[in-house]
């Protein structure tokens, strides 16, 4: 048996790794971000209404551009900075405005655009890590073209890291949210919780996102007592996900029930039930049509696998 802790450090988390030095101090300097614009190896990853370019293939990678690519488009924002591999600047660029990408780009057959839910797992995790980056960036823009302070139009800075308002000087920064997501046990068992429209018979850990004034295990003794009114005792930190659908981080956890009967919000949750160790680690090798759990790209499968393996 392997502790938690150990299977986290061991085992890197999908959508983390990313090869790229994101370069935050030489950011800050517009020349310095142009320069790399221009940069006659730099890259840039086309996004069409948040799909990311996939090349098609047995081995699937991001379809990654050529900085002629902006003079066959027109981008909705400007390209966002995501960092260097070996100085080559790395770039995403936003072209939901076009009605078929593929054919401008005349990549039908060659490449096609993708949801990061469904390709994720079929990236190597340095890839997925970008793309996930990019993701998240790029939807952050798309949303935040207002100020919040004083409603004019905000202009992308420190290349599509911040936006900036000239109105009221307001600087906006890309939003994370944070939830805390934990498998509650007890003993030899384990609740998970079903949401309704979740396929088959799919379980997953409860979480919630983080409010105003709480701390993570705060957080997840509220949502747990919320969803199912099982109170917690103690709740081990493991570790985190960037969940860029749109820009949510993780905060995955271990939680000791202190009782067991459970009650369920009907608007959080369509069931939830206890589920031993044996039922559990069959479900993680698919060896039981009883219980589905989410799939490795998901950081609810790690934590579920953490405790198997911990017993």
């Amino acid at each position: 048996a392997h502790s938690c802790e150990e299977i986290a450090v061991t085992h890197p988390i999908p959508f983390t790794g990313s090869p790229l030095n994101r370069r935050s101090i030489e950011r800050r300097d517009a020349n310095w971000v142009q320069a790399q614009l221009e940069h006659p190896d730099s890259r840039f990853l086309p996004l069409w209404r948040l799909q990311l370019l996939v090349k098609n293939g047995e081995d699937r990678t991001p379809g990654w551009a050529r900085r002629e690519l902006l003079a066959e488009v027109q981008p909705a924002s400007a390209p966002v900075f995501l960092g260097t591999a070996d100085e080559i600047p790395h770039f995403a660029v936003d072209i939901s405005g076009l009605s078929d990408p593929l054919e401008t780009l005349e990549l039908a057959g060659v490449a096609s655009f993708e949801d990061l839910r469904g390709v994720g797992a079929a990236l190597s995790p340095e890839d997925a890590s970008i793309c996930a980056q990019a993701r998240s960036l790029v939807d952050w823009h798309d949303r935040n073209s207002y100020c919040s302070g004083c409603g004019e139009p905000t202009r992308a800075a420190q290349g599509g890291t911040l936006r900036y308002c000239g109105g009221c000087d307001r600087e906006h920064f890309p939003r994370t949210d944070p939830v805390a997501i934990a498998v509650v046990v007890s003993g030899d068992d384990c609740l998970l919780g079903r949401s309704s429209g979740w396929p088959g018979n799919m379980y997953s850990a409860l979480a919630g996102f983080v409010e105003p004034g709480e701390s993570l295990e705060e957080a997840a003794r509220r949502e747990i007592f919320e969803e199912a009114s099982i109170r917690v005792g103690r709740v081990r930190y493991l570790e985190s996900q960037p969940w860029p659908f749109p820009s949510s981080l993780m905060l995955g956890c271990i939680a000791e029930a202190e009782t067991r009967e459970i009650r369920i919000d009907p608007e959080e949750l369509a069931d939830a039930r206890w589920f031993g160790r044996t039922t559990l680690r069959a479900a993680l090798g698919g060896e039981t049509s009883e219980l589905t759990v989410p799939p490795p790209v998901a950081i609810a499968h790690r934590l579920i696998r953490a405790w198997v393996d911990e017993g």
